[in-house]
């Protein structure tokens, strides 16, 4: 007797256990700036270079001063505060928080050294441009990265930059509301102030000025009330009084040896406990600020 082997049936596939975990990866971990996924390409295959951002904080026009690369002991040795829930580290000028889709140094490549005893590195909960040094806030864990993007989110954490610009605000002090959108004038794109762009206050106060080599500037200090897009840079600009070194909305064509952005992330107020006064964290400006900082009278125990 013989027998004809029957149609075979398919075989019965089972889901990919890792695109499960990655699921549930991506669930469990918050994503409060919207950050998109690397692209992924094959191997051997070059996709165009749209920018040389932090994730979309910087215009093209950035990308004429190169990346400056951090190590993982540099990046230790720049933790200012670290808790059960956040990190505060004083993030350096001239590197972005993360890649954009160019690639490139960044430091969120490096956050797998700031665990210190946690399964996972920690993640941003806000970003600073990349020219922008000062206070950068890292969420440790998700139930941490979700209190501290909706803590962002509101208006609740209290920030405060210092500048060196050039000029002298006509007023020593005062509040700037000016509208701000993105706009591409040709190649790239910048923030303009625009009547029907998004609601953007900054208020600001001189601290100091000085007659320098490369003419007269100030030591402002800002607080923004609002969190836009290059706010301080294009306000700062708005009222005459551009930051020093910014090859967007400082005098053009732009000098690379007017040197590195003079702005500063210098405090920051986290109010994320009700029933704890907020943690406050401050970051000594960096040292292409120093000079002109001294000269309007900063002092370093001051």
């Amino acid at each position: 007797m013989t027998f004809k082997a029957g149609p075979k049936r398919p075989r019965k596939t089972r889901p990919s256990r890792d695109k499960g975990r990655a699921k549930r990866r991506d669930k469990e971990w918050p994503n409060p700036l919207n950050i998109p996924p690397r692209e992924v390409r094959p191997r051997g295959v070059r996709t165009e270079r749209r920018d040389d951002s932090d994730g979309g904080d910087e215009s093209p026009r950035a990308a004429r001063i190169p990346s400056i690369p951090v190590s993982r002991d540099e990046l230790l040795a720049l933790v200012l505060h670290r808790d059960a829930l956040i990190i505060v580290i004083n993030k350096p000028a001239g590197i972005p928080v993360h890649a954009g889709p160019g690639g490139g140094p960044n430091l969120e490549e490096l956050f797998d050294v700031l665990k210190f005893g946690l399964p996972r590195p920690p993640s941003l909960a806000h970003r600073l441009d990349r020219d922008t040094s000062g206070c950068l806030v890292l969420g440790r864990h998700p139930k941490a990265l979700r209190k501290a993007g909706a803590m962002f989110a509101a208006g609740n954490a209290k920030k405060v930059y210092w500048a060196i610009v050039d000029g002298v605000p006509k007023k020593p002090e005062g509040l700037i509301k000016l509208n701000l959108r993105k706009a591409t004038p040709g190649k790239g794109w910048k923030m303009v102030v625009h009547p029907q762009g998004q609601d953007a206050v900054t208020a600001y106060k001189v601290r100091g000025t000085a007659e320098t080599p490369n003419g007269v500037r100030s030591w402002i200090e800002f607080e923004p009330h609002t969190g836009r897009t290059h706010q301080i840079r294009v306000h700062s600009a708005e009222i005459g009084c551009p930051i020093v070194g910014d090859p967007i909305y400082g005098p053009q064509p732009y000098d690379p040896a007017r040197g590195l952005l003079q702005l500063h992330a210098r405090a920051i107020a986290l109010p994320l406990s009700p029933s704890r006064p907020p943690i406050k964290v401050s970051a000594p400006p960096p040292p292409h600020m120093l000079a002109d900082l001294t000269a309007c009278g900063w002092r370093a125990d001051g």
